[in-house]
């Protein structure tokens, strides 16, 4: 039996002006766990997008599991986004990114009223994309020292 079996996850969208500070501290928390220590990569994180942005969140009790951050049209792209997709070591390899994913898709698509999402994608995820039907756009390009490319889903 795995952890989601005994305490399902707790899917929460919010924009972020109803995040709480407890909220807004474990999405910092794991966003810089990932992306600048386990990544070991430094950039500025806080890029004022998230003011912007609706989160995505799994909860499983009051731990973090997993996030997006979806951003709307013009502001990384002409194309609504999803970004700063993460899930937390400890909760990896348990099929959580790809729920992760195929909602926040979902959500996308239905708060922005787009049919097309674009990404900048770090390289070595593209195949992972590619599964929900994004397709790769471009050539690759060095963004904070990691290889990326973007991708582009359109219903």
């Amino acid at each position: 039996m795995n952890l989601f079996q005994k305490t399902p996850l707790n899917w929460v969208l919010k924009p972020f002006n109803e995040l709480s500070t407890t909220e807004l501290y474990a999405i910092l928390q794991l966003r810089s766990e990932v992306f600048v220590v386990e990544q070991n990569c430094v950039y500025l994180d806080i890029d004022g997008k998230d003011k912007k942005s609706l989160h995505f969140m799994a909860w499983q009790n009051d731990q973090l599991t997993a996030y997006t951050r979806l951003v709307p049209p013009g502001i990384s792209f002409n194309e609504a986004s999803i970004g700063r997709v993460i899930t937390s070591p400890k909760y990896r390899k348990l099929g959580i990114g790809i729920t992760l994913m195929e909602k926040s898709i979902q959500h996308t698509l239905q708060h922005y009223a787009t049919n097309k999402i674009r990404i900048g994608a770090q390289l070595y995820l593209k195949q992972f994309y590619e599964g929900f039907n994004f397709v790769a756009q471009g050539d690759e390009f060095l963004e904070d020292g990691i290889p990326h490319i973007e991708v582009l889903l359109e219903e």
